[in-house]
């Protein structure tokens, strides 16, 4: 992670995504450490890591060309080599986007659920570390996101990049 000026305990993490980034990020369960942050003001994209990093090259290089912010926060999830991309909550609850981003391999994590943020407390970077770190409040639209995903995938073969190399 990225220098953290208050820092580098959960309670101190917490407070940084708070203040900072504008995450209403609290500790759960306290004897673990463990960050989250409930999907209420804040959703997610999570998909496959060969993906997230098309996906994320697809938002930066649509930045140079128009007054859109990047990728935005984005969550490495790196045991199960998915990554979550931070979005503001403007996605439809239409039936056939859930059933096309779902053949995707994406998952819209939306109000009710919980997304896990990285903490100190994760032994390091073996569960969960920033590939794109908050620098201020404002996210991407997850619409926009699904429009660079539905690019990626039109004219990539991502599906055939492997997402985590096997251990012997």
């Amino acid at each position: 992670m990225e220098h953290v000026p208050f820092g580098d305990t959960p309670r101190t993490r917490c407070r940084y995504y708070r203040d900072v980034c504008g995450l209403p990020a609290r500790i759960h369960p306290t004897e673990l450490g463990r960050i989250v942050l409930p999907a209420e003001q804040v959703w997610a994209l999570m998909m496959p890591s060969a993906l997230g990093l098309a996906v994320k090259s697809d938002l930066e290089r649509c930045r140079h060309h128009d007054a859109g912010i990047g990728a935005g926060p984005i969550i490495s999830h790196v045991r199960s080599g998915r990554w979550s991309f931070l979005v503001e909550p403007d996605i439809p609850d239409e039936t056939a986007l859930f059933a096309e981003m779902f053949r995707l391999n994406v998952s819209i994590v939306r109000t009710g659920a919980t997304i896990a943020l990285p903490s100190p407390s994760d032994r390091g970077e073996l569960f969960r570390r920033w590939i794109h770190l908050p620098p201020c409040t404002i996210r991407p639209s997850g619409l926009a996101v699904i429009d660079s995903i539905r690019a990626c995938t039109a004219r990539t073969s991502w599906r055939s990049i492997p997402t985590y190399v096997p251990v012997r």
